[in-house]
């Protein structure tokens, strides 16, 4: 009898030790992922990066919304911070263009800049932040009323265009995807875009990876809002272009097309 109690004793002292310890390892995995889990979303984020992005450059995108009033002493301001650190080769960073939208949110200017990866970005940032240039930034604040910015990436398909001179208007197309749904709206713009690409020639195109996430934007340039419509008619008539508007929009929460003004100081003009 004795040796029954004894033994039901033992059995539940090593369950009570087993179950909490089982208990443990499973609150875990849900808490922060089991080990195999963590090795199969490196991989999947490593290959995302390989199949999507061209990864020797990040782009910054800023945005600064103007108040109207100050517009003018903005574009002053303005110059003389984008223009003079274009110009340092100690900086690692170019200045890939600047613009005032001219058609949707008016008062709103788009700086894109060139860093050599992401530490080129951290240098960059360390070196302007100890240096006149921050003064020559801080003149642009008291004219926003608002600022925003991301880094994104190309995508490796689509090399951003070198600096040049060839008049008009450029086109900004920003899209909202769905979470989880850049690489098939990746796969189906670059299957369609050839078509596109047999009338006009685009600027540049990119993903964001820090910031408000799962934003894309692509870049066109035309002499003037005439000849976009024109040439964006007949992309409609070749085989192909319409499925891809119609698929990639099936990934898109909302998207916008924005006409911009290069100003005279942007290397894309």
């Amino acid at each position: 009898m004795l040796a029954r109690i004894a033994a039901r004793s033992l059995r539940q002292s090593t369950t009570s030790t087993v179950l909490p310890a089982r208990r443990a390892i499973s609150v875990q995995s849900i808490l922060h992922g089991s080990p195999e889990a963590k090795a199969e979303g490196d991989v999947q984020i490593q290959q995302h990066s390989k199949l999507v992005a061209r990864g020797k450059y990040v782009h910054g995108f800023e945005v600064h919304r103007v108040k109207p009033e100050a517009v003018e002493e903005y574009k002053k301001a303005a110059e003389g911070y984008y223009a003079t650190i274009k110009d340092d080769p100690e900086l690692h960073v170019k200045l890939t263009g600047s613009w005032e939208t001219v058609v949707g949110e008016q008062d709103t200017f788009y700086h894109i800049l060139e860093y050599e990866n992401y530490d080129g970005y951290d240098k960059t940032v360390a070196k302007i932040r100890n240096s006149e240039y921050i003064k020559a930034y801080n003149k642009m604040i008291p004219y926003l009323n608002s600022r925003s910015s991301s880094l994104c990436q190309e995508f490796n398909f689509f090399p951003t265009a070198p600096p040049h001179t060839e008049g008009g208007v450029f086109e900004l197309r920003r899209y909202q995807l769905k979470p989880g749904t850049l690489l098939e709206w990746e796969h189906t713009w670059r299957r369609g875009i050839e078509a596109r690409r047999k009338f006009v020639e685009p600027v540049g195109a990119w993903f964001s990876q820090i910031g408000r996430l799962h934003e894309v934007y692509h870049l066109w340039q035309y002499p003037d809002l005439k000849t976009r419509k024109e040439l964006r008619d007949q992309a409609w008539r070749l085989d192909g272009w319409s499925d891809t508007v119609t698929k990639t929009s099936q990934y898109s929460k909302f998207m916008d097309s924005l006409i911009l003004q290069p100003l005279p100081y942007s290397p894309l003009k």
